[in-house]
């Protein structure tokens, strides 16, 4: 399953979602990798893409950390995940954020 909004690799799902006030990216373990089965994280920021990029343990878990960078937010997401954050697949969509 790969289009804009998902991609799947090493065994984790990311899925990149749009709420009326959120951009969302949230991760998920499948068990067909590195990940631990049924971890997930996400990374958040306000519809606009200015703001600071909070890092959650789910799309709509309360709020871990904040991070300036993508690549700060990558990082913690991967820590929970237990994977290196380049292991981490990110859709088209979602390439921007923390820009």
């Amino acid at each position: 399953m790969t289009d804009d909004r998902t991609a799947e690799a090493g065994g984790i799902k990311a899925i990149y979602d749009e709420t009326e006030t959120e951009r969302v990216l949230e991760f998920e373990a499948t068990g067909d990798g590195a990940a631990r089965s049924g971890t997930s994280a996400a990374i958040a920021q306000n519809r606009e893409g200015y703001a600071m990029l909070k890092v959650r343990p789910t799309a709509d878990g309360d709020e871990l950390e904040r991070y300036y960078g993508f690549d700060m937010a990558l990082d913690h997401a991967g820590e929970l995940l237990s994977v290196s954050p380049h292991d981490l697949p990110i859709p088209g969509a979602a390439e921007d954020m923390g820009m």
